[in-house]
């Protein structure tokens, strides 16, 4: 029985190595963009800075397009171990290329990446998983993206030599942000490796073997002049009968980016440099952040089991809302120091324990076996377009409406999804996904 469990655990860690490659992948780029940019000559071309920013994002949309229908065809393992590859090869590139066109597609490449290994890594593991345990396991990939954030911020900070000294900064622009992306190609490389001892998820081996059995009775059904169209899980998802779920899972998707957590990591700078901090001072609280994210995600592999998902969701929604309103209060009264900066730990810890690990675990949970693989990738693609959407309008909402009127935005958004939630939102602890 040991034995199982420990299996269990070592194939959800390999699994969830897709988690930290996601988070490390997806934030390195704050640090490395300083350097990149005055290597690139693009720190005067905001177009040019704004596709460095966003092809990885662009990545994840078509990574998620296509990993929920390859997951049902080929199975979850093989993809898994397709996105290490591609992690693999983008970290490799990206600090390779000198030419920015090519920098761009290695980011689209490790973005592609991202989009599988997200849409993938928490359905496997809510599939191998018993449902006593499986919410927590389901959040060891959120931890996993925290810890990947967490790494990400540590290695820039210590890449990234003072920039007050010219030969500092000299160094920064040639090599540092190099080697800023190079620093993936070992966990890339031990999650490609390892995706090779992992088993098959058994509930895709059980829908594969379902697959087979309706297949043959449809070719029966057609020998005898009949039709059949019950097994094509793609028009069943968009039935009346699984109408509501998938709404519910495109909501807690979409909110998940549109509760506003997300600009803290891309738009860092902006932030901090807006409540008075240097440059050496917004690396410190970025850092700070992280780690107030990887200790309340620890909260919530103890906290899911036992307050349930519908209640940890109402809190992250319910407690980002507050947060965000005085917020935007102490922007719009100037305020600036220690006390900026206690608000944002406040909010990235509060999304750390709700939203961030349980969107995912709901996600796997909430859809029938037979349309989970398709309905997780619209669901993930939908995840990234509200990212996509929250990065794009972050900068001109900053600029139309000041910092406070943001982050006056996002309280009215958590206010709305707070409602919304509370009727519809289900209660899934503790169910077999068959449930």
């Amino acid at each position: 029985m040991q034995n199982k469990k420990g299996f269990l655990y070592f194939i959800c860690s390999v699994s969830a190595m897709g988690g930290l490659l996601f988070g490390y992948d997806w934030v390195v780029i704050g640090g490395a963009k300083p350097f990149y940019e005055l290597y690139f000559g693009i720190a005067d071309a905001p177009v040019l800075q704004g596709v460095a920013m966003t092809t990885a994002l662009i990545g994840c949309l078509v990574g998620a397009m296509v990993a929920g229908a390859a997951a049902d065809r080929y199975g979850r393992k093989p993809l898994l171990t397709t996105s290490a590859v591609l992690f693999t090869v983008s970290a490799i590139g990206t600090g390779l290329f000198n030419d920015l066109t090519l920098f761009n597609i290695a980011r689209f490449v490790g973005g592609v990446g991202i989009g599988v290994a997200s849409a993938l890594a928490p359905m496997y593991i809510a599939e191998v998983s018993p449902a006593q345990i499986r919410g927590r396991m389901v959040s060891l990939n959120q931890m996993t993206i925290v810890l990947g954030i967490l790494a990400a911020q540590v290695v820039n900070l210590l890449l990234a030599r003072d920039t007050s000294v010219a030969e500092s900064q000299a160094w920064n622009v040639a090599w540092g942000w190099r080697w800023m992306f190079w620093a993936e190609t070992l966990p890339a490389a031990l999650f490609l490796v390892m995706s090779f001892f992992i088993p098959e998820s058994p509930v895709y081996e059980r829908v594969k073997s379902e697959r087979v059995k309706s297949e043959k009775s449809k070719l029966l059904a057609a020998s005898a002049g009949q039709a059949d169209y019950q097994g094509n899980s793609h028009f069943s998802l968009f039935t009346q009968q699984y109408r509501k779920v998938l709404l519910l899972g495109l909501f807690i998707a979409v909110f998940q980016q549109w509760c506003g957590t997300n600009v803290i990591f891309n738009y860092a700078q902006e932030i901090f440099v807006g409540a008075g901090f240097d440059v050496d001072g917004m690396f410190i609280n970025i850092v700070i952040t992280g780690m107030a994210n990887v200790l309340f995600t620890f909260v919530a592999l103890y906290t899911i089991e036992k307050w349930g998902r519908r209640t940890l969701m109402l809190l992250g929604a319910g407690g980002l809302g507050i947060i965000y309103a005085v917020l935007g209060y102490c922007y719009y009264q100037h305020l600036t120091g220690f006390a900026m900066v206690a608000l944002v730990v406040a909010a990235i810890s509060v999304y750390a324990m709700t939203l961030g690990p349980v969107t995912w675990t709901l996600l796997a949970e909430i859809f029938p076996n037979r349309i989970r693989g398709v309905a997780m990738a619209i669901c993930t693609f939908a995840l990234w377009v509200g990212c996509c959407t929250l990065t794009f309008s972050f900068p001109s909402m900053n600029a139309a409406l000041g910092s406070s009127g943001t982050f006056w935005v996002y309280a009215a958004i958590c206010a709305f999804a707070f409602v919304f939630l509370w009727k519809n939102c289900p209660e899934t602890k503790g169910k077999e996904l068959e449930d």
